[in-house]
């Protein structure tokens, strides 16, 4: 199960990838983690503008105001949720589905669920930003939160072990 730290990176993530590949995304990580502060939520939540300002000017990340803000807003929101008594891990897993049928192709993927859209919503009362039901959706399936794995696919039950063993 990923961490405090590694929910926010994945979430930060998840907002910059929107509207690009993933594979831009994935070829910068290491940069955004040099400019995140490798995503630890207290030293991100101190940047004000002139850090804005200098990530706009970082080549080596995506350089969007708004994303960069909200990767910001994001570390602020983590630890308002941890001053409030719920961690963002423990925030995230009790949003998994209660019951999630394995799809069995790609006509029963679905890009939201009831699950994604409240957990979208309770991060944005805590200050998240760019954080809508599809991106948390997409961050759920990448966490193991979600098993959308096909019916048929040679991983899922690992994977569905994993994710099981992860949520206890």
């Amino acid at each position: 199960m990923l961490d405090e730290r590694g929910l926010l990176e994945r979430f930060c993530l998840e907002g910059f990838q929107s509207g690009l590949s993933w594979l831009t995304i994935l070829r910068k990580r290491e940069n955004f983690r040099a400019a995140f502060a490798n995503f630890e939520p207290e030293r991100v939540a101190r940047y004000g503008e002139r850090d804005v300002k200098r990530l706009l000017g970082d080549a080596g990340i995506v350089r969007h105001r708004g994303k960069i803000e909200a990767a910001i807003a994001n570390a602020r929101g983590t630890l308002e949720l941890r001053e409030q008594g719920t961690p963002l891990q423990e925030l995230v897993w009790a949003h998994q589905p209660a019951r999630h049928r394995a799809p069995r192709g790609p006509h029963d993927w679905q890009p939201t669920s009831p699950e994604s859209v409240a957990l979208s919503k309770a991060l944005k009362r805590a200050g998240f930003r760019f954080v809508g039901p599809t991106t948390v959706y997409a961050a759920m399936q990448a966490c193991g939160v979600v098993n959308d794995h096909l019916a048929g696919c040679f991983v899922r039950g690992q994977v569905e072990r994993e994710r099981v063993k992860a949520a206890r």
